[in-house]
């Protein structure tokens, strides 16, 4: 790796655009000086933002286009009108040239996705993406994934996910073998459907060395971090994501209401202020911000398209991570040790 991590920042994307990517670019640069940011959309409205941060401006540069993806739009809309001028694009294509080591982007999840695919190309033995990202656990952190890049899928597909979410555990988490669930309705051997118990089949049978599967995993055993690796399909992953966001935000809730009730309730908090603190902290679904979509020949970052500032910060350090300690070399190395047989059977991607 390069002495500076260089990233590359769709600056139009998500809800509000630059008003948001730029101030949470200087969070995260605060964070890890180390960084280099290319920063993509309209100068005019860059510029602005960039005046607030001198640091950051510092540490970027600008490069104009005035074509922006909207969150409304259809992948095939997006590929047709901003294939090769869209900050979207732009910032992906950065990383295929050898620009930056990661892309960026809170813009519209289908958009990022067809063209990451389009542009990169998905690595041998990977015939489709998926979006993977940090679960907070108790008893740490878990990888998740997928967590809503393609919906359903094979054992193959099953399996891959396997690899690649083991390799960006043993990134993240400095674990040599991690271990590997499959969510399902039940931990008993003969449940749910016919592709995810072929995948538990062969995940037994290959044994792979670099990671351990421990069998199936219930909803509630993610909270619990019962695998290091929880592999599910895009459709539950996504949905179990959502509930667990929304889960957070009502306890949030309930904690404001339940403080602020009566003049008791108010005194007890004020004893307990550094408890709650470090609970809410712990259920700031903003610190979850950042889906790495692993399957590329890149890397590349999704982050919600409504979160703040704070909330994008936290996507660009997990971008700044999986360049800095080189998760796409990790991730080519475990295919090629145990990936053998998804190169094997996997259809070759020629998008």
């Amino acid at each position: 790796m390069p002495q500076k991590v260089r990233i590359a920042l769709d600056a139009m994307g998500g809800d509000v655009g630059a008003s948001v990517i730029i101030p949470g670019a200087a969070v995260s640069l605060s964070r890890h000086p180390d960084t280099e940011f290319l920063l993509f959309g309209d100068s005019a409205l860059i510029e602005a933002q960039l005046a607030k941060h001198p640091a950051l401006k510092a540490a970027s540069r600008v490069i104009h286009t005035d074509v922006a993806i909207s969150m409304q739009e259809k992948p095939s809309q997006a590929l047709r009108r901003g294939r090769r001028t869209s900050s979207m694009w732009l910032a992906i294509d950065a990383v295929k040239k050898g620009k930056a080591d990661v892309a960026v982007s809170a813009g519209n999840t289908g958009a990022l996705m067809a063209m990451a695919r389009f542009n990169l190309h998905m690595l041998p033995g990977i015939d489709r993406p998926a979006i993977a990202a940090v679960w907070p656990t108790m008893r740490g952190d878990s990888v998740v994934l997928d967590l809503g890049a393609t919906i359903g899928g094979d054992a193959h597909h099953l399996m891959a996910l396997a690899v690649m979410g083991g390799a960006m555990a043993s990134v993240l988490f400095n674990l040599e073998r991690p271990t590997v669930g499959l969510l399902n309705i039940g931990v008993e051997e003969v449940k749910g459907g016919e592709e995810i118990r072929e995948a538990a089949e062969l995940l037994r049978a290959m044994n792979l060395p670099q990671l351990e599967y421990v069998g199936f995993v219930e909803g509630d055993g993610i909270g619990k971090g019962a695998a290091d690796v929880i592999v599910t399909e895009g459709f539950s992953g996504n949905i179990a994501l959502k509930a667990a966001e929304g889960t957070a935000r009502q306890i949030n809730e309930f904690l404001r209401e339940a403080l602020s009730r009566t003049w008791r309730t108010k005194i007890g908090y004020l004893f307990a202020k550094n408890a709650f603190k470090a609970l809410r902290d712990k259920l700031d679904p903003r610190k979850s911000n950042g889906g790495v979509l692993l399957g590329l020949r890149g890397v590349v970052v999704k982050s919600h398209g409504g979160t703040d500032a704070e909330g994008f910060a936290y996507a660009v350090d997990v971008g700044y991570e999986m360049a800095h300690y080189d998760l796409l070399t990790k991730i080519n190395q475990m295919l090629n040790r145990n990936g053998s047989a998804l190169v094997q059977t996997a259809p070759e991607d020629v998008s």
